[in-house]
């Protein structure tokens, strides 16, 4: 076991091939759930895409892995501004966290127009903003603006929550 653990010392990068292949094996398994009635008109369907994205995913997760057993190492960021050596800043990243677990738990009940201006004001002033009465505003006119993007460009109706009757 020793050596198994010594051997795969220092190749994180399998864990992301792991996940990668997690990922393709369960889309692929939604995928073949899909119930569709045969059509001659999509030849194609519905199942198409899904089943190629798993494939691509696998294929993926198979080269990474035999590229990181081969010796194959993923390079450090070498960004302009990051510092490897400095320590996380939680004064940002937890509203920042704190601004999207709010969305995910209003979305059903407020709807969207109203979770998404708590999720776009919240990262705003995580990040550092400190003009309010704007960024309200704009985190306003951004929900709704993504609201009726999705209704009327795509046919998706985003939950209305509050709202509903309004919008």
């Amino acid at each position: 076991m020793t050596s198994l653990t010594t051997g795969l010392k220092g190749r994180s990068e399998l864990g992301v091939a792991l996940l990668l292949g997690a990922a393709g094996a369960m889309v692929f398994l939604d995928a073949n759930g899909l119930v569709t009635p045969y059509s001659k008109s999509d030849p194609v369907g519905p199942k198409t895409v899904p089943f190629i994205v798993a494939g691509m995913l696998v294929v993926c997760a198979v080269l990474l892995a035999i590229n990181v057993l081969r010796g194959g190492k993923g390079e450090a960021e070498g960004g302009e501004d990051v510092d490897l050596a400095h320590p996380a800043d939680w004064k940002t990243i937890l509203p920042l966290a704190g601004a999207f677990i709010l969305n995910i738990l209003l979305i059903d009940w407020a709807g969207w127009v109203i979770s998404g201006t708590v999720l776009f004001w919240g990262s705003v002033l995580a990040l550092g903003s400190r003009r309010y009465v704007r960024d309200g505003l704009i985190s306003v006119a951004l929900s709704l603006l993504t609201f009726y993007g999705f209704y009327l460009g795509l046919g998706i109706a985003l939950p209305a929550g509050l709202l509903e009757g309004i919008l």
